[in-house]
């Protein structure tokens, strides 16, 4: 009776001495949001998705660490390792999506700024 008080974890069985861990939630929708956030980042106008899917990613991700950090024996290590290369490819995606939507908006100010039409205005 004992020796099965003593090999019992806390919350499981004592006859089940195997914990399973599972996968964060959200992690594989983090890793395709992250890449996905990359690869709509290099069209002018619709780089303004990479940015929405980047911060979307960022803040699941936020969310998955905290959960992990929470109770990190119930979660696999690669499933924290997905979530952190989504965040990763999220940051990069972020920076290019927005370096070139303000080049994009600034080209566009440009090219309207020339017209001659303007030049009539003033």
């Amino acid at each position: 009776m004992e020796e099965q008080a003593f090999n019992s974890k806390p919350g499981g069985d004592a006859g089940n001495s195997a914990f399973i861990q599972q996968n964060l939630p959200n992690a594989n929708t983090i890793l395709v949001l992250g890449i996905l956030s990359i690869v709509f980042c290099w069209w002018k106008l619709i780089s303004f998705a990479g940015i929405i899917m980047g911060i979307i990613t960022l803040v699941l991700a936020r969310k998955e660490i905290m959960l992990f950090n929470a109770a990190p024996q119930n979660y696999t290590i690669s499933s924290l390792n997905n979530v952190r290369t989504g965040r990763t490819c999220a940051i990069i995606g972020l920076i290019i999506s927005v370096v070139i939507f303000v080049l994009a908006v600034l080209f566009l100010i440009g090219f309207l700024a020339t017209l001659p039409f303007w030049g009539m205005i003033g």
